[in-house]
């Protein structure tokens, strides 16, 4: 039986000694954002925070951790959007999405070191791989976080919450459309529909 430090919580699980970390997090605990890619501490998919160090979960043994704070991406902006995580959003980082877990706790990790990382700091920093090569936006978005450059507010809609519209135009939409959250657009550029042809709600 292992006591273990997990996102401030104490759990007690009853795993062999050797058992990777990820496993832990995983199968036991049921914190399935850290994922698994590779097994070899290659990938960093499975990137978690040891006492604010990244380390790759999936060749740490459990036991390794027991008397240590151990952070997940759970963790990361449980109270609303982390600054990283605005600025991920901000530069639409995440593509397939799989290793953006690993990713951001390691750059999180980054910036508890290094507030200000140059462009040298974060190649070297982060070694983890993403697979869709969106490695200049990752960059930019931790010079973001570092800079406190903040997600712009979402302004409101005119059309309030809620419903379904179809909307149709002869030529592309010249900017964002104003809906607010719960409604579904249906976009149609060609003839025979010239205009919006609300759908009521539902």
């Amino acid at each position: 039986m292992l006591q273990l430090d997990i996102n401030g919580a104490t759990h007690q699980v009853e795993v062999a000694a050797d058992t990777p970390l990820l496993w832990v997090l995983r199968d036991h605990l049921n914190l399935t954002g850290t994922k698994f890619g590779c097994g070899v501490a290659a990938c960093g998919a499975c990137t978690v925070q040891v006492d604010g160090a990244a380390m790759r979960s999936c060749v740490v043994p459990a036991s390794a951790v027991v008397g240590k704070k151990v952070r997940t991406i759970e963790a990361l902006g449980a109270d609303g959007l982390s600054p990283l995580q605005q600025a991920w959003v901000r530069h639409q980082v995440p593509q397939c999405g799989y290793c953006q877990s690993g990713m951001l706790m390691a750059a999180t990790a980054l910036l508890a070191k290094n507030p200000a990382p140059s462009d040298a700091d974060i190649d070297r920093e982060i070694t983890n791989i993403c697979r869709c090569g969106t490695y200049q936006r990752i960059r930019a978005a931790i010079k973001d976080a570092a800079a406190g450059v903040a997600l712009p507010s979402p302004r409101p809609s005119p059309l309030g919450e809620g419903g379904c519209v179809l909307l149709g135009w002869h030529a592309p939409h010249p900017g964002p459309l104003p809906l607010g959250r719960g409604w579904c657009v249906r976009l149609a550029w060609h003839p025979p529909h010239p205009g919006p042809l609300p759908l009521g709600r539902g």
